[in-house]
């Protein structure tokens, strides 16, 4: 169905309410210079903490907001996040990592069953997905990481996992 106006189709959308620690804004963005991932940590009080990285690896725009959402749950993580709302522009991954959509690309199980497994190091964690014009910030770190050229820093190079013998992508960032 097409809206001439993104945000009423979201009207029941409220990103905005009391939520007991922090929320995570995630994207991942591709285009011809390269794939980007950013996510933003937003405290209660206002405070931004944010991450972005430029992959080093082809992928996909779906395999890029897994590792996006990876990078952001890692930062939560190493914070010591208990509590945590994640919002992100993609209602596939949001769907997979809740269950309710079954994954079809064998090259995204792994980075969903790597969601799947940082989630268990949450006591609550809810997923919930925005329009594009609501996860702003996350998704200029994601083009702004995809088009400049690091020197060695920031980047995540790919790395093989033996999960259903696929070769598969996890974010670890090279500092």
């Amino acid at each position: 169905m097409y809206f001439l106006d993104e945000e009423v189709s979201f009207v029941g959308e409220d990103i905005t309410e009391a939520y007991n620690d922090l929320r995570m804004f995630f994207d991942g963005a591709t285009n011809f210079k390269g794939v980007g991932i950013g996510a933003v940590l937003v405290s209660e009080t206002g405070q931004h903490y944010h991450v972005s990285a430029k992959l080093r690896f082809p992928c996909t725009n779906n395999m890029a907001e897994y590792e996006a959402c990876i990078l952001g749950l890692n930062m939560a993580i190493e914070m010591n996040v208990h509590e945590l709302l994640v919002i992100g522009g993609s209602d596939l991954l949001m769907h997979q990592v809740q269950g309710e959509w079954a994954t079809k690309n064998s090259k995204i199980l792994p980075s969903l069953h790597h969601v799947q497994e940082l989630r268990k190091r949450f006591t609550k964690i809810k997923f919930r997905h925005v329009p594009k014009i609501q996860n702003e910030l996350a998704d200029v770190l994601a083009t702004l990481s995809s088009m400049i050229q690091h020197l060695d820093k920031n980047y995540i190079d790919p790395i093989l996992v033996s999960i259903l013998n696929q070769p598969a992508y996890c974010a670890h960032v090279k500092e």
